[in-house]
């Protein structure tokens, strides 16, 4: 039995500069639209993985959560819910256009102007001690409540 090597899941300096251009296929890059400000841990969660954030408007927030059988930190602000998710939970998936997927740490972390609206809050919190959802339950509930079908590619 040949056994593969997987590929390490946190992000390069290469990729971690922009994955919202990645996309399973080739096209046009997405729109950037603004990172988060500061989305804070709470003291005492295990973020072994690294983290990254999916942002979903806020129009699906409740829903998501309400169908989900565990979720990790959920962070709100004016017109988003960010999810807190394992470094890495974009390769080889497509999250819909009405998502924003940030990645790196702690480039996604940067604090807004002083004359912006105050950053996210979180709006809730794990039920254990890691801060993580489970990133393919939430990618699939996000592509139902869209309308986009789910994309994904098994070539790293």
């Amino acid at each position: 039995m040949d056994l593969q090597h997987a590929r390490d899941p946190r992000p390069s300096a290469a990729t971690a500069r922009d994955r919202s251009r990645t996309s399973v296929t080739s096209g046009p890059p997405r729109r950037r639209r603004p990172d988060p400000a500061s989305l804070p841990l709470p003291a005492g969660l295990r973020d072994g993985l690294g983290h990254d954030a999916v942002g979903i408007p806020a129009e699906h927030g409740e829903r998501i959560l309400a169908c989900l059988p565990r979720a990790g930190c959920v962070f709100a602000d004016g017109g988003r819910w960010w999810w807190i998710v394992p470094s890495g939970s974009d390769i080889g998936v497509a999250w819909p256009p009405s998502t924003h997927y940030v990645a790196g740490d702690p480039s996604w972390t940067r604090p807004r102007l002083a004359d912006r609206v105050p950053g996210p809050r979180l709006i809730h919190g794990p039920d254990g001690d890691s801060p993580y959802t489970a990133p393919i339950p939430l990618y699939f509930l996000v592509c139902r409540l869209t309308g986009v079908p789910p994309r994904w590619s098994l070539a790293p």
